[in-house]
């Protein structure tokens, strides 16, 4: 075995589980699961049968990675966060036929407590703040706050706040990498600094 699992985890015989992660107390690892490199699974997490978690994504304590929810690298998902996979659940009603895809870009972050309803994308470095509910696709960058959630502005790469509103025209610089963003509408670009 090429990762830590504390003896309380259940990864069911079948789970792909890469290099260098670490699978916590109570976690249980359903068996069609597809896990990436260097991911923490923290403790009480579930992941389904029908779902892709990238490399270095970091899923926090009490999260529950249902079937049709793929994670791409580097994603962050904080305590307590919620996907769903059914839009319009009953007890009474089986509707395991009608899954809908939820797809979490890379280097997004999904505040704790938040709640992704499925068949959304949020894109890359988007950042979802806690307790948002998130019921519609986020764009790369967007900050999301509130129930429903909405964008108030734009985040960096490195996790920092930038300087711009949520649409129109501008252009910020992190203080922390040097890397130019530019907004032009409602989609921001990164520039890699010059060498």
């Amino acid at each position: 075995m090429d990762h830590y699992q504390h003896p309380s985890a259940i990864v069911d015989e079948g789970a792909r589980i890469g290099a260098g992660c670490r699978v916590w107390h109570f976690v249980h690892v359903c068996g069609g699961a597809r896990i990436g490199r260097d991911v923490s699974l923290g403790q009480n997490v579930f992941v389904g049968n029908k779902v892709v978690i990238g490399d270095h994504c970091k899923i926090q304590n009490n999260v529950s990675v249902y079937d049709n929810v793929t994670l791409e690298e580097g994603v962050f998902c904080g305590p307590s966060m919620v996907f769903t996979n059914v839009y319009n659940p009953r007890s009474l009603i089986g509707r395991k036929d009608e899954y809908r895809d939820t797809l979490v870009k890379r280097g997004a972050t999904l505040g704790a407590n938040c709640t992704i309803v499925c068949g959304i994308t949020i894109g890359e470095f988007a950042f979802v703040g806690a307790g948002a509910v998130v019921n519609r696709n986020v764009p790369a960058y967007a900050l999301m706050v509130g129930v429903p959630a909405r964008q108030v502005g734009w985040m960096s790469e490195f996790g920092e706040q930038l300087p711009l509103p949520p649409d129109g025209r501008g252009e910020a610089i992190c203080a922390h990498t040097g890397a130019r963003y530019v907004l032009r509408g409602r989609v921001l670009h990164k520039e890699e600094p010059a060498a």
